[in-house]
């Protein structure tokens, strides 16, 4: 401790304060104005997420760093919250707890994870969480202002990156809640499938336990959460491609721009910048799902879908596929016209957009370009037509998976629902953008031009919250109380 900077000093946490085990007295410090706890996904970026461990561990106290291939969130942040309920006498160890703040570094898998247990957990002062781009795609990164090219790990970028977070302000974002069921098939599973295993950072669907509210009998359910996107159709079925390629020959992807060019290679093998030849009309989304959505007295509405389109994505923040903005900031006509918002990320709304092939998605890099506008809701529906197709592709925060779909049945249902909200760090000239922040401009100076193309629409707004929580965490240890003695997690 002594060794250390002044400036590092603002993020140590002693040991004492990490750790029931330790019994060394508290040192006589100045409480640190922003103390951080580090989790690193030492395989992220190739050899970078092994070598920022190293460097975060040299710059502050090795108990504050965690390695997520090691430990996992949910067991280090029960075991520190239990050890600050029992310091809860102690000046300096309140301090901490409520100046707390999370550095996550990794994909936005690996972001997600951090996410959801945050969330799950329902501690009674959740520390605000900001990302380290250190994936393929660092959307998340990317939408709150911490960039999304790889970092470095040397000292001088890690002092770099923690005086942004010194700075950063809060903000809240919306998470979402997905429930998918479908009818027990009468042969073979219908579990979702992840490229070659299921990770821990795919938080996309877990089947729900028997005694779960949601459990219907004789039916498979699913349920998982969301905080960046969730989309379906060819752009998930090229990341699935892409993943399983990654997973078989890991050696081939060490860095960010081998994997980005590895990915294009994969769209034009898979058909998706020559779509209406060698995709077919079968999995286009109308002709695999209707989609739903409801009003603000919760009635469900048919959602227009046009035929062309075959991909379709349910858009939170304004990042995807790489810091791209699909829904872009509609122009004073539309916003009055077709009753549109701009993209808030703490509004209750998410965007409904569509795609009709590679080359559509590239107007995305044009100047105000944006895809097909379909709705903003707080709650969309997918119904997926009888023997349409027996499998689909999903993505959700960069996570992909193959969908087995039952041939015999008509109920297979995905339905996304608003269920909260969770604490980011932001830089402050990110792009997110808060409605209730009043540094967020109320009227956007670049508006798009472009026409949509001809949908009905549906946006109408409201506020129902999904009824279920999204993320499962063991059952010991979850009795974390603060001082008014409420539960860390809702039951």
């Amino acid at each position: 401790m002594d060794s250390l900077s002044d400036f590092l000093k603002e993020f140590y946490i002693p040991t004492y304060v990490l750790s029931p085990e330790s019994e060394t007295p508290a040192p006589t410090i100045a409480p640190p104005e922003s103390p951080v706890l580090v989790f690193i996904n030492s395989k992220s970026g190739g050899q970078l997420g092994g070598e920022l461990l190293l460097t975060y561990r040299s710059l502050l106290n090795d108990n504050q760093v965690f390695d997520l291939g090691v430990e996992t969130p949910d067991k280090v942040l029960r075991r520190i919250y239990l050890n600050l309920e029992r310091l809860k006498d102690d000046d300096l160890a309140c301090h901490i707890r409520d100046k707390l703040k999370i550095i996550v570094a990794g994909g936005d898998g690996t972001a997600g994870w951090l996410l959801g247990v945050v969330c799950d957990l329902k501690l009674s002062h959740p520390p605000p969480i900001a990302t380290v781009p250190l994936g393929t795609g660092n959307n998340l990164p990317f939408a709150f202002g911490w960039g999304k090219k790889n970092p470095g790990t040397d000292r001088a970028s890690v002092e770099l990156f923690l005086d942004k977070v010194l700075k950063a302000k809060e903000m809240k974002i919306d998470n979402w809640h997905i429930l998918m069921r479908m009818k027990a098939p009468k042969e073979g599973p219908c579990d979702p499938l992840a490229p070659l295993e299921l990770p821990h950072s795919l938080h996309a669907f877990h089947r729900v336990s028997p005694t779960d509210e949601l459990n219907r009998e004789g039916c498979h359910t699913f349920r998982g959460g969301f905080w960046n996107y969730f989309s379906l159709g060819m752009d998930a079925q090229i990341s699935y491609a892409f993943h399983s390629e990654r997973k078989l020959h890991p050696e081939k992807f060490k860095n960010q721009l081998v994997n980005q060019s590895t990915y294009v290679k994969l769209g034009c093998t898979q058909g998706w910048f020559c779509a209406s030849l060698f995709h077919p009309a079968s999995r286009n989304i109308a002709q695999l799902a209707k989609v739903k959505i409801a009003n603000k007295n919760g009635q469900w509405h048919d959602l227009h879908i046009p035929h062309s389109i075959r991909s379709i994505v349910c858009l939170n923040l304004p990042s995807f596929s790489g810091g791209l903005n699909p829904w872009g900031t509609p122009n004073p006509r539309k916003q009055r016209d077709r009753d549109l918002t701009p993209p808030f990320v703490d509004d209750g709304f998410i965007e409904v957009v569509g795609f009709r092939n590679a080359w559509h998605g590239l107007v995305l890099l044009a100047p105000n370009g944006h895809g097909t506008r379909l709705a903003q809701a707080n709650r969309v529906r997918f119904e997926f037509r009888k023997g349409a197709a027996d499998h689909t592709f999903m993505r959700m925060d960069g996570e992909p998976w193959k969908q087995p779909l039952p041939m015999d049945d008509e109920t297979v249902m995905v339905e996304i629902s608003h269920l909260g909200q969770v604490n980011m760090l932001a830089t402050h000239d990110c792009r997110s953008r808060s409605m209730y922040d009043p540094s967020t401009p109320r009227h956007q100076e670049e508006y798009d031009d472009n026409e949509d193309d001809s949908v009905t629409e549906e946006g109408e707004e409201y506020r129902k919250f999904g009824a279920a929580d999204t993320f499962k965490i063991p059952e010991e240890g979850q009795h974390i109380n603060n001082s008014k003695g409420r539960a860390l997690r809702r039951k």
